[in-house]
């Protein structure tokens, strides 16, 4: 939800839309820079979340961070930032910083992903005795783009020496898009058992729920609405009614607009809620 006008604004939008968590930018998520925290927008922020009873807030970090730069001077800007995110996240009292692992461009797959384990135990040393954690995003495999294998989220998480404040948030999308079957009870059963047995399901910690414009094994990130892209409405049934992600917050990254006297994400959220058993 759009923070324009105060953070608060973007709790009021999900409250106004019957949601029940929200994701935010903490700042502008295609600068580097990020203006101080005006103390009453977070007490307003915080109020609005107590009274409309929002749970489970939390941020996506700038699309500008790449932990997994061979470029010193990138990694060590992306590192400064991802401390930033999380330290403007505790202020705000979110549960967790979405963050894309990052690209190894013209490294390999092996460098990014130590670049990434050794860029991540910086920052959380950095910001030890903060209760915000780090969620590592499963990608849709574009480009040099890591993440988009569980045995690369596994390789990254078992490198670090304290791994415990760093979770997983998985996007439909990218899953179907990086390969992954979703589509009927057995593939979501063995794409998630997969799951488990390389990053483990006590790690998951939020779903993105977004439908593909690309073709299954595309390895292109496209979002649309949900029912209306390749994969169709199934998916999203096997993920909602999945006693093992019945507590998680589910955030829409859906495109945005109005269809009919509707804004598309109150279209979005009615079209799950009509696939919860």
């Amino acid at each position: 939800m759009s923070v324009a006008g105060g953070f608060h604004n973007a709790v009021d939008s999900a409250a106004e839309h019957g949601m029940d968590c929200v994701q935010i930018f903490t700042k502008n998520n295609n600068q580097w820079r990020a203006r101080p925290m005006d103390p009453e927008a977070v007490s307003q922020f915080r109020l609005r979340l107590d009274q409309t009873g929002i749970r489970l807030p939390c941020a996506h970090a700038s699309y500008l961070i790449n932990l997994a730069s061979p470029v010193e001077e990138l990694w060590q800007k992306s590192v400064d930032a991802m401390v930033i995110e999380l330290e403007r996240a505790e202020v705000l009292g979110l549960a967790g910083v979405v963050l894309h692992p990052g690209s190894f461009t013209t490294s390999s797959e092996e460098m990014g992903i130590e670049k990434i384990a050794e860029a991540l135990d910086v920052v959380l040393l950095q910001t030890d005795g903060l209760g915000v954690e780090v969620w590592l995003e499963n990608t849709a495999g574009q480009g040099s783009n890591l993440g988009h294998r569980f045995e690369q989220l596994e390789a990254i998480i078992t490198r670090l020496p304290e791994p415990s404040r760093v979770g997983v948030c998985l996007d439909s999308c990218h899953l179907f898009a990086a390969g992954y079957p979703l589509g009927t009870p057995a593939e979501y059963a063995e794409t998630m058992t997969a799951f488990d047995q390389h990053v483990g399901r006590h790690r998951l910690r939020a779903w993105h729920l977004n439908d593909s414009k690309k073709e299954f094994g595309s390895r292109v990130d496209r979002h649309e609405t949900i029912g209306e892209g390749h994969m169709g409405l199934d998916p999203f049934g096997n993920i909602l009614n999945d006693p093992l992600s019945a507590e998680l917050p589910m955030y829409l990254e859906t495109p945005k607009g109005d269809r009919d006297d509707q804004t598309l994400d109150a279209v979005n959220l009615e079209t799950l809620r009509s696939l919860l058993n």
